[in-house]
């Protein structure tokens, strides 16, 4: 939550009081929705359950700061109560909150998710924007090009949802979230290879090097590598299976990009490598259960072999056999 946080403090200070109010706005609906929903399914509202701030924030850095209110309501509610708790909740998450209420929205409110105001341009609280313009996102899958220089793009200085832009920033969260280990850190290296290879291999513009860094720092790339393909709630436990997971996420998002231009892709593969997920999850469940059974054999055969263990007549005909 904290690094979330920081990554809001630069929406604010590239965006204005405007996006201020639009994550108040997400925090209060989604605690709102959390508990009510709780008290309808007959539960309790725990200190655990405040996972769903998280998601708020989360939602809320990957939209627009002059998005429409009501739907960021909405967007918000439909998140937690449809995407969240209908499935079981917190305990049985089958896929990121905040980016189901993404796709949510890309399907009902394309127009108003995927416009904004450049940089520094501040809105009132109650003002529409007189002027907006594509993210630098769109412009690079388009044509391949960004007119922003390294600074810029590293300071998050560029057209688009300024919470997911601040590479800087996000380099940071991510350090300090993989020596917490509180995000998978297999997840996390293989997002980022699965981007990197091939936008080395099959560049979209004609120097690999720029390919790279464009790619990695544009359509929520780094965003979703550390706080949605990464959420431990979500990705297999273990970093061998987690790596795969986010390899071929990221794969699939680049080929998407490359072949459709399609702006965050990555947001839309990894709600659809959902059922990869869940099979990983249960193969590992079935690796726990053997590797449980074989050790509870060794030990009776180590009890068998000391004595310790006195076999029932009923079965000595058996263990001679």
């Amino acid at each position: 939550m904290l690094t979330l946080l920081a990554l809001a403090v630069m929406e604010y200070f590239y965006c204005g009081v405007r996006a201020v109010i639009l994550g108040g706005l997400c925090v209060t609906v989604s605690l709102a929705a959390e508990m009510i929903s709780l008290r309808l399914m007959h539960r309790r509202f725990t200190a655990d359950d405040l996972t769903c701030i998280s998601d708020a924030i989360i939602l809320y850095l990957m939209l627009p700061a002059i998005m429409d209110y009501k739907i960021a309501f909405i967007a918000c509610v439909f998140s937690v109560v449809a995407a969240k708790n209908i499935f079981g909740g917190r305990k049985n998450m089958i896929f990121s909150p905040a980016a189901a209420g993404y796709i949510f929205l890309l399907t009902s409110w394309k127009g108003n998710l995927l416009m904004y105001t450049a940089p520094h341009v501040h809105t009132g609280i109650f003002e529409k924007a007189e002027s907006l313009v594509n993210s630098a996102s769109h412009s690079f899958n388009i044509t391949g090009r960004m007119n922003y220089s390294d600074f810029e793009i590293l300071m998050g200085n560029v057209a688009g949802p300024t919470g997911t832009v601040s590479i800087l920033l996000l380099a940071v969260a991510a350090i300090i979230l993989l020596f917490r280990r509180d995000i998978s850190a297999g997840a996390f290296i293989g997002t980022i290879l699965g981007t990197a290879v091939p936008a080395i291999l099959v560049p979209v513009c004609s120097n690999s090097l720029e390919s790279l860094k464009y790619t990695l720092s544009t359509n929520m790339v780094l965003f979703s590598a550390i706080y949605i393909i990464s959420d431990r709630r979500i990705a297999p436990r273990r970093n061998y299976y987690a790596f795969f997971y986010g390899f071929f996420i990221a794969a699939f998002s680049y080929i998407l990009v490359l072949t459709t231009a399609k702006e965050n892709a990555i947001v839309i593969v990894s709600l659809l490598f959902t059922p990869a997920a869940l099979g990983f999850r249960n193969l590992e469940s079935h690796i726990d259960s053997l590797v449980k059974e074989e050790k509870q054999a060794e030990e009776l055969w180590e009890a068998i072999k000391s004595g310790e263990y006195e076999i029932p007549e009923t079965e000595e005909a058996a263990y001679n056999e």
